[in-house]
């Protein structure tokens, strides 16, 4: 996208939405962000249990399908974001948050499973100049998208949420 018709996108008049549909969107981001609530809650305990009974060491079987299984899983969603980007899908916003963090994902598993072994310094280097890198460039590109969006305003949210909602809804 040029710098043009970004501008042009920034000025664009925002369409008014309606009571309706701001009621749907604040129940849905309600419901949301209770549900995040609880995971993140129950997630705590479940936490310091693993941290406590854990073994240090563990013998694993298919180690092989599981890191090749998320490699895999890393090319598609790169494949998708790039395929997506491309296009010039708004889905690509998805695809390239998702990439960033299985990237942060497996720089954090590839040098804390490679700890104690000669390996973690390879591991650390392809993290700190590689994985890492490109999932923070792709989280700050994500965030320019996003503030290319059209979302309600603050203060027509603020009106909304001042208003009673329809029990009945």
């Amino acid at each position: 996208m040029s710098d043009t018709q970004a501008d042009n996108l920034k000025r664009a008049p925002a369409a008014t939405p309606t009571a309706e549909l701001l009621e749907r969107i604040r129940r849905h981001r309600r419901h949301t962000l209770e549900l995040l609530t609880v995971c993140a809650v129950a997630l705590v305990p479940w936490t310091v249990l693993l941290a406590a009974t854990l073994p240090s060491g563990y013998k694993v079987h298919h180690w092989r399908v599981a890191w090749v299984g998320f490699d895999v899983l890393l090319v598609v969603a790169m494949a998708s974001t790039t395929i997506l980007g491309w296009l010039r899908h708004r889905a690509v916003i998805v695809s390239a948050l998702a990439t960033a963090v299985l990237l942060i994902c497996d720089s954090w598993f590839d040098v804390s499973l490679a700890f104690g072994t000669s390996g973690v310094w390879l591991s650390a280097a392809l993290a700190v100049f590689a994985e890492l890198p490109l999932a923070f460039y792709l989280i700050r590109r994500v965030m320019g998208m996003i503030s290319l969006a059209q979302w309600p305003s603050i203060e027509t949210t603020a009106i909304e949420d001042a208003q009673p909602a329809d029990p009945d809804v």
